[in-house]
C-alpha cells in the first residue's frame, strides 16, 4: 500500500503543479496560492466538522503549523527562481527536496534492502532527468540557484513535517486543515504586503471576472494538493519513509507528461530517458 499511496501522491502533485503553472500565466502566483488554498480550507473544514476530528487536537498539530508556514515560502522561492531561470536548471534542482525526508528516514533507523536502494538511485536520477536539465547555455544566476535550493529544502521539509502531524485518519483531516489555514494566513499576509508595495493581486486582463471564471481550476489545484499531502502521510505511515518519499517525488514526470498530453509540448530526449528511469526505479522500489 505504501507504493500505491506514494504513486497517487506523485500523480496529484504533478497535476496540481501543471494546473498551477497554467494559472500563474495569467494570475499572480500569490493569488493562485491564496484562492486555491482557501477553497481547500472550506472543504477540509466541512470534513473536520462532519468527522469530529477536532477531538484529535494535540501537540502534534505544531508539525502541521510548521508545514503550513514552510510551504508558501518554498513555493514563492520556486516561482521566483523559475522567473530568473533557466527552467532547465531550476526544475531539476527543485527535485532535490526528496533528500530531506529520505535523510529523516535513515536517521530514524530505516534501512532499505539492496534492491530498494538501487530503486531509490534509479528513480532519483529519473526525476532529475525528467526536469530536462540544461547542460549548456547562459550562466545561471547565483540567486536562482540559492532560491531553488531553498525551495527544494522547503518542499522536502513539508513532506517530513506532514508525515509527523497525525497518527489517525481523522487526525490527518485536522492536520491538513490546520496546515491549509496556516498556508492561507501566511500567503494572504504576503499578498497584502505585495499589494501595498505596488504589486498586483488580480490578472491584468479580466480582473476579478477572470479569477471567478478560473475558480474550478483553482479548486482542482488546491484540492489535489491537499489530497497529495494526505496520501503521502498515509504512505509514510504505512511503509519506509525512504521509499514513500522517493515514489512521491516522481511528480515532475507527471507534470512533463501532462504538458505533452494537454499542451502538445515535446519531451526532450533527456526527459524521455528520465521518465523511463523513473518507471524502472518505481518497479524496483515496489518489488524490493
Amino acid at each position: 500500500m505504501t507504493a500505491l499511496f506514494a504513486l497517487a501522491t506523485s500523480l496529484m502533485w504533478g497535476l496540481a503543479d501543471f494546473g498551477g503553472g497554467l494559472l500563474t500565466r495569467r494570475t499572480p502566483a500569490l493569488t493562485v496560492v491564496v484562492v486555491s488554498q482557501s477553497i481547500a480550507v472550506v472543504v477540509l473544514g466541512a470534513i473536520v466538522a462532519a468527522t469530529g476530528a477536532r477531538s484529535e487536537a494535540g501537540p502534534q498539530l505544531w508539525f502541521a503549523v510548521a508545514a503550513g508556514l514552510v510551504g508558501p515560502v518554498a513555493m514563492l522561492a520556486f516561482y521566483k527562481a523559475l522567473a530568473l531561470g533557466p527552467m532547465g536548471v531550476v526544475s531539476p534542482l527543485g527535485s532535490l527536496g526528496v533528500t530531506v525526508p529520505v535523510a529523516v528516514g535513515l536517521v530514524l533507523g530505516e534501512r532499505p534492502g539492496l534492491v530498494q536502494f538501487a530503486g531509490i538511485g534509479v528513480a532519483f536520477a529519473g526525476v532529475i532527468l525528467a526536469g530536462g536539465p540544461q547542460f549548456r547555455g547562459a550562466p545561471v544566476q547565483r540567486q536562482a540557484v540559492l532560491l531553488t535550493l531553498l525551495a527544494a529544502f522547503g518542499f522536502g521539509a513539508v513532506m517530513a513535517l506532514i508525515a509527523e502531524a497525525s497518527s489517525t485518519m481523522t487526525g490527518l483531516f485536522l492536520a491538513l486543515f490546520v496546515q491549509r489555514v496556516t498556508n492561507v494566513t501566511a500567503g494572504g499576509t504576503a499578498l497584502y504586503v505585495s499589494v501595498r508595495r505596488g504589486g498586483r493581486a488580480l490578472p491584468e486582463d479580466g480582473g476579478m471576472r477572470a479569477v471567478r471564471s478560473a475558480l474550478p481550476a483553482l479548486a482542482f489545484v488546491g484540492l489535489a494538493d491537499v489530497a497529495a499531502n494526505g496520501t503521502y502521510a498515509m504512505a509514510a505511515r504505512q511503509g519506509p519513509v525512504t521509499v514513500a518519499a522517493v515514489l512521491a517525488s516522481l511528480y515532475p514526470v507527471v507534470t512533463a507528461l501532462a504538458a505533452r498530453g494537454f499542451l502538445g509540448e515535446r519531451l526532450r530526449g533527456v526527459q524521455a530517458a528520465g521518465a523511463g528511469l523513473a518507471l524502472v526505479g518505481t518497479v524496483l522500489l515496489a518489488t524490493g
